[in-house]
């Protein structure tokens, strides 16, 4: 948000404590999930009342609107960037997601989906080298939020198993967007 030259105030959910279940928060997020956002100060058309956003690719593409950046102007490439918006909301996302808890936090041995969803990550990785192969960048030669929405999630690739070795350009793509300064406060 500070790259968008977006105020912003965080307020924390103790999803331990089950806040995501809280009526306040459903008002915001009806799925209890986060990431959700409250802007104070919408958009114009938005009206003037504050406007609750759930969902990771819906607040990306709401802020790139608002800011007017991060977003190209060109249809095209438009286009292109809400293709890999939606491509990590229905793949990388999920693999990635799926495979951490298989790693990371399911008690005892589950060897099919183990091999699903290590199998499906690594295919999405393979994805993004491909697309990754004349470009620096997954839209052009532009930093959108394309990037921003999919890089975490290769970010983690190492933590959970999954090296880089085969993937010399999504790796390089992940330093290069490790690289900016404010990527790095962010993480």
């Amino acid at each position: 948000l500070e790259e968008l030259g977006v105020p912003y105030e965080i307020k924390y959910v103790n999803i331990g404590a089950g806040d995501q279940f809280k009526p306040d928060f459903l008002k915001i997020a009806p799925n209890n999930r986060m990431p959700a956002i409250v802007d104070p100060a919408p958009a114009p058309g938005y009206g003037s009342e504050p406007l609750p956003i759930f969902e990771s690719g819906a607040i990306a593409r709401y802020l790139a609107d608002k800011s007017g950046q991060l977003m190209p102007a060109d249809a095209r490439l438009r286009k292109e960037v809400d293709e890999w918006l939606f491509w990590q909301v229905g793949n990388l996302g999920p693999m990635g997601g799926q495979m951490s808890h298989f790693v990371n936090y399911a008690p005892g041995d589950h060897p099919y989906s183990y091999k699903r969803y290590t199998g499906e990550y690594h295919r999405c990785l393979g994805v993004l080298e491909r697309r990754l192969a004349e470009r620096d960048y997954l839209v052009g030669e532009t930093y959108t939020i394309a990037d921003i929405v999919n890089w975490p999630w290769v970010l983690i690739a190492k933590a959970m198993g999954q090296p880089l070795d085969e993937f010399p350009r999504v790796a390089a793509w992940r330093q290069r967007i490790k690289t900016r300064e404010a990527v790095q406060r962010g993480v």
